[in-house]
């Protein structure tokens, strides 16, 4: 597949870090604005509890994840007392990666905003281990070089080669919102956890999701969600409005970051229904009471 005018492939060479082949700007330059659109007539959206421009979020997030990238798993460990790790591998387990009949071919996986490849290399050990698949590949889309370097350097200390037609594991920055460098119908499976609360329009990623997307394909997000009990959500909103972005101002010198706004599992759904996937079901299952939920939907 060609990642040529769209996308940047990382490599780590000695003399160069980097592919010469860059993304189109996911941010703005000076005064400038979407469109040509002042301030005033750009669209706005959440970051934390501000209402800011879709721009200016487009900035304040790839700041935020070029400032944590080296303490994102940390975070994380941190906002979900490790419970995150077990909501990983619940998600990937159920995904079963590497499963295929005598006719199918390797599975190719996209995990967008795949950042340090926690997800990624949890398929590929999965694929290995459980299903006896060393043919699965995983493209890892993420916007921010400082996450995705990292990702590499996990990579070639876990022994996965990344560059090359054939490695099991590739890294590349992209705007998740409209992929330009991924064809049409080319993924078998797409992921994305703790990620697409981020997004600026998650309509136009739930979209392009669904474009790359082979038919019979999967999507599949593990996010934070809406907790189910009375008792619990209480807490939890205590918790995740005051504790969390306390721990986000400590860890990674930012607070609004860690102040999610998010639809609810229900609202989530209809918007993966919306964008043209069919859900099994109710479209989610809740883990630990709503605190996070993992959504799928199919591409018919």
């Amino acid at each position: 597949m060609s990642m040529r005018g769209a996308g940047r492939v990382l490599r780590l060479r000695p003399s160069r870090a980097w592919a010469t082949v860059y993304p189109r700007s996911f941010s703005t330059a000076g005064a400038r604005f979407q469109d040509g659109k002042s301030a005033a007539e750009e669209r706005t959206t959440h970051f934390g509890f501000q209402n800011i421009t879709e721009s200016m979020k487009e900035s304040k997030v790839r700041e935020v994840f070029d400032s944590v990238a080296k303490n994102y798993d940390t975070m994380n460990d941190v906002m979900s007392f490790g419970i995150h790790r077990l909501w990983k591998d619940q998600f990937v387990q159920q995904l079963n990666p590497g499963k295929k009949s005598i006719f199918s071919e390797p599975m190719t996986i996209l995990d967008l905003a795949g950042g340090t490849g926690d997800i990624a290399f949890r398929m590929l050990n999965h694929a290995r281990t459980v299903n006896g698949d060393s043919e699965t590949r995983v493209k890892v889309v993420d916007i921010n070089e400082e996450m995705l370097k990292e990702g590499v350097k996990r990579a070639h200390a876990l022994g996965y080669r990344t560059e090359g037609e054939d490695a099991p594991i590739s890294f590349m920055v992209q705007n998740g919102e409209t992929l330009e460098a991924i064809p049409d119908n080319s993924i078998d499976l797409l992921t994305i956890a703790f990620g697409i609360r981020n997004f600026t329009d998650k309509e136009k990623a739930l979209s392009t999701a669904h474009r790359v997307l082979k038919k019979g394909g999967v999507f599949a997000c593990l996010e934070f969600s809406k907790v189910n009990n009375f008792i619990l959500d209480q807490i939890y909103r205590r918790y995740s409005f005051s504790v969390i972005p306390m721990m986000g101002q400590l860890i990674a010198g930012d607070r609004d970051s860690y102040q999610y706004l998010f639809p609810s599992q229900k609202d989530f759904a209809g918007m993966i229904r919306d964008a043209g996937f069919q859900l099994a079901g109710k479209g989610w299952q809740d883990l630990t009471f709503g605190v996070a939920a993992v959504h799928t939907g199919v591409k018919l």
